[in-house]
């Protein structure tokens, strides 16, 4: 989450006149992540979730996301839904920009990630996996394979000023992915985005799942490889096999690896690697100066790749 459109008052009465949800009492912006501008609204009845999209999100996905929380909520995945307004839409636009009220989930990210959170991570991933399976709609992911040679060439000639020699080690590494990448494993809908900052916790329960703006359709297996770049690796980049082997055995608990996802897992880690990289080093080189954003410094997934790089079994990994 992130402000990179401020929303005038006028306008913001105006958008808000279409719900049922009372008078506004604050409405104040909410600096965490890179994608949309978002904002923390109170009325008189609550507290919700104004979103505005922009950046990457393609508005012709948005009924995608929005229609996906609201299927996810239904069938017990504790996930924010959109709101509808008077006239029944829940997509609407402000400031020139589409935009949606969301509802507010309860908890926070974790502040340090231990064991426990990351098997209910897994837990949970493998629970949306096998409740979203009869999902009518789908969705290419925009950030997979195909994508990354490009993204990497749209940051131009600053790359290698962020990590010298950091073009040709990613131009090999994404060549090696063209060449290894899975072609037949079990695929489904994934959130591709499932980090700390986008998971809730409430007394020690997992209390929900946020930002479902990357969801796609793709590998199973790879969204899980997703969340083990995100949970399991400190900042330099070493992995913290303890919290590796609760995620991956919490996953499994619910929905066991096939033997060709178990194969795959390194080379799907390794893509998940490189897909966190590229667009951490585009954020870093393109951030606007005037938005209220904290880019991630993609460092720190240049140490995970290189991790990655050396491991050949999913076994090293922590999975008995």
């Amino acid at each position: 989450m992130a402000v990179y459109t401020e929303v005038p008052d006028d306008a913001l009465d105006d958008f808000v006149t279409e719900y049922d949800i009372g008078s506004i009492l604050s409405c104040k912006g909410i600096a965490e992540g890179v994608e949309n501008s978002n904002f923390l609204l109170t009325t008189t009845q609550g507290r919700f979730i104004l979103t505005l999209y922009e950046k990457r999100v393609d508005p012709s996905d948005l009924p995608y996301f929005l229609n996906l929380m609201e299927y996810l909520e239904e069938r017990g995945i504790p996930c924010p839904t959109v709101l509808h307004g008077r006239d029944g839409k829940g997509l609407r636009e402000v400031c020139g920009k589409p935009a949606a009220i969301i509802s507010f989930l309860d908890g926070m990210s974790p502040r340090k990630i231990d064991t426990s959170h990351c098997k209910m991570v897994g837990e949970a991933l493998a629970k949306m996996h096998l409740a979203s399976l009869q999902f009518p709609m789908n969705r290419e992911n925009s950030l997979a394979l195909t994508a990354w040679r490009p993204l990497l060439y749209s940051c131009g000639q600053y790359i290698d000023q962020v990590q010298p020699g950091l073009k040709k080690f990613l131009e090999r590494e994404i060549e090696y992915l063209h060449e290894h990448w899975p072609t037949c494993l079990p695929a489904g809908t994934c959130h591709a985005d499932l980090f700390p900052d986008n998971v809730f916790f409430l007394r020690k329960k997992l209390s929900g799942l946020i930002d479902f703006y990357f969801a796609c359709n793709d590998f199973l297996a790879y969204d899980l490889a997703i969340c083990l770049n995100a949970w399991c690796f400190n900042q330099k980049g070493s992995i913290d096999l303890s919290r590796a082997h609760s995620l991956l055995t919490g996953y499994c608990s619910v929905r066991q690896l096939t033997v060709t996802e178990l194969k795959a897992f390194p080379t799907l880690a390794r893509g998940g690697a490189v897909r966190f990289l590229l667009t951490r080093l585009f954020d870093w080189i393109n951030n606007p100066t005037d938005a209220l954003v904290r880019p991630k410094n993609p460092a720190e997934y240049y140490h995970i790749l290189s991790f990655h790089q050396k491991i050949s079994e999913i076994t090293e990994y922590g999975l008995e």
